[in-house]
């Protein structure tokens, strides 16, 4: 959508304009007009109360129980800014990141807009860098957000939830009955650790098992 189209439709009106970075909306400040910002993801996922206890859930029933995305205490005020700010606009503009996460947060963003204002209208800028240039190009052809992308990334966490979860239950609760140390001790498992651990692993072998050999180089002056 071109931005003549976009003032055309948007004329006389406020437009909340929402970063997901302190520093980027800063700058856009400068560059446009008065924004806020939002702090990356303002959710998470979780189960729902009655599968926090890890004593009356059963590790498996994990992969099946219901989750909610929630609010998370550090975004909260945040929530509220939104809040107040769009329902004196008629418009918002998604500034986050362009990629898979900003997408999402993008979405976080929307659906807190909404919520107090349902006939809002949505655009989404793209841009690669934060300058007068590139905002002037990303507000010339605003697009609508990808809902799949979002869709993408909330897959995942909840991969990331369950599976995560539901075997830190496990093993936790299994090692501590096989070799009894403190029950606060938490022996976790996620997706990003194994391999992670094997990287520092490989680095860690390769410093032990290094020998020293002579470097030999050639100078050549004229």
């Amino acid at each position: 959508m071109r931005l003549t189209s976009v003032l055309f439709k948007v004329v006389m009106h406020r437009v909340l304009n929402v970063a997901e970075k302190n520093d980027a909306a800063k700058s856009l400040a400068r560059l446009l007009s008065k924004n806020s910002a939002s702090m990356g993801h303002m959710m998470n996922c979780d189960f729902t109360a009655a599968h926090n206890s890890w004593s009356n859930s059963d590790p498996v029933v994990l992969f099946d129980a219901p989750i909610q995305k929630k609010i998370t205490d550090r975004a909260t005020d945040i929530e509220k800014t939104l809040k107040r700010e769009v329902v004196k606009c008629q418009a918002l503009i998604i500034w986050t990141d362009c990629d898979c996460e900003g997408e999402n947060i993008g979405f976080e963003i929307i659906n807190v807009c909404r919520s107090v204002k349902s006939n809002l209208k949505i655009y989404r800028a793209r841009f690669s860098e934060i300058t007068y240039d590139s905002a002037v190009r990303a507000l010339s052809n605003l697009t609508q957000a990808d809902e799949r992308v979002s869709a993408a990334v909330d897959v995942r966490q909840e991969l990331d939830l369950r599976i995560g979860a539901a075997f830190t239950r496990f093993q936790t609760l299994r090692l501590q009955r096989l070799f009894r140390f403190d029950s606060k001790q938490v022996i976790s498992y996620g997706s990003c650790q194994f391999p992670t651990s094997g990287f520092i692993v490989e680095r860690y072998l390769q410093r032990e098992n290094f020998i020293p050999e002579p470097f030999w180089k050639i100078i050549v002056e004229h």
